[in-house]
């Protein structure tokens, strides 16, 4: 009944909201749901991108913290998001895509039987787009229709996120004693494990490496990872069964577009649990203009002069304009 069911979100940092935000609407044709400030730093920002309607299990979110330095990538980090598509087609689609974007990628790969594209962004934030050809699971989501994307080829959900670890019997543990994982089967140093109904939105890759430093958080790197759970009850179950086996976390915490809990099982890896709704269409956005409008939570409104006043203004409106379906 409180199980995780799968990825929630993924959090990462950016050196640049407007260029982050022009990767993702352009070249990824993933929709900007939510244009709102980091609740813990109104002087950040906090986009969320995600499919059509902004459902969970398919959005991939971004601060902007001010000065901070680059991520060094190394030990006991989420070291790459993944994002799911249809088929092996639309990763064919995919490598055009990149390629015709000058989009740094490593092309088609192969792993656990899934096939998969590593890329990077300007900051050198690494994903991989991941085909679900042949898997069942966890469902996607739904393609931003009115994105530049063709809907059969369009990214539709996250998944599977990628760990870099030093202690792989620590994150085991933690993985399915505590998070109730299922180890599934080992491809090198590689290990991918499976909540919930499976597939690519419901799978953990573990990397065990046992030479690198421990990473350093900064833009281009993940600053967590959320796993999707029903409802406040969970929160509330989650958080007492991590005090009962000692764990110390935030407690229930409310985030207007959901409601969390945060926990540090594993060292430099923060974990969140996020519940599948309230979501993002509300009063202060429809369907049709999400992401539009700098929004804010309630207990933000009467920060609103000075959050326009310290966030980089820059323009997010799309319902004027129409993308046309690139076939490339």
């Amino acid at each position: 009944m409180h199980d995780i069911i799968g990825i929630h979100h993924i959090t990462a940092i950016t050196s640049s909201a407007p260029k982050i935000y022009q990767f993702f609407t352009d070249i990824l044709g993933i929709r900007l749901v939510k244009k709102t400030v980091n609740q813990d730093d109104i002087d950040t920002y906090h986009l969320f991108f995600s499919d059509d309607l902004g459902s969970p299990g398919t959005d991939m979110t971004f601060f902007d913290f001010k000065g901070i330095q680059p991520a060094y990538h190394a030990n006991n980090e989420v070291s790459r998001s993944g994002f799911r598509v249809l088929n092996d087609e639309a990763l064919a689609y995919w490598i055009k895509r990149l390629n015709h974007f000058n989009v740094k990628h490593e092309g088609i790969k192969t792993l656990f039987g899934r096939k998969y594209i590593n890329f990077y962004d300007f900051d050198q934030q690494p994903y991989a787009i991941f085909s679900d050809e042949n898997l069942e699971g966890v469902k996607p989501g739904v393609p931003w229709l009115k994105g530049p994307v063709p809907n059969e080829f369009a990214i539709y959900g996250l998944g599977p996120v990628f760990l870099r670890v030093n202690q792989l019997e620590y994150i085991k543990n933690i993985l399915e004693s505590v998070l109730q994982f299922k180890w599934i089967e080992k491809n090198g140093s590689f290990h991918l494990f499976e909540t919930g109904l499976g597939g690519n939105g419901a799978s953990i890759i573990v990397e065990e490496n046992l030479i690198l430093p421990n990473s350093r958080q900064g833009f281009g790197g993940v600053h967590h990872i959320a796993f999707r759970v029903p409802n406040k009850a969970s929160i509330h179950y989650w958080e007492d069964l991590l005090s009962d086996m000692g764990y110390t976390h935030s407690g229930y915490v409310d985030r207007f577009y959901f409601e969390s809990l945060y926990t540090r099982l594993y060292p430099g890896i923060l974990f969140e649990f996020a519940t599948e709704g309230p979501g993002f269409i509300n009063d202060e956005e429809t369907y049709e203009n999400l992401g539009e409008t700098l929004a804010l939570p309630p207990r933000f409104k009467q920060n609103r002069a000075y959050v326009e006043s310290v966030v980089k203004q820059f323009d997010t409106v799309r319902s004027n304009k129409t993308y046309r379906k690139e076939y490339l």
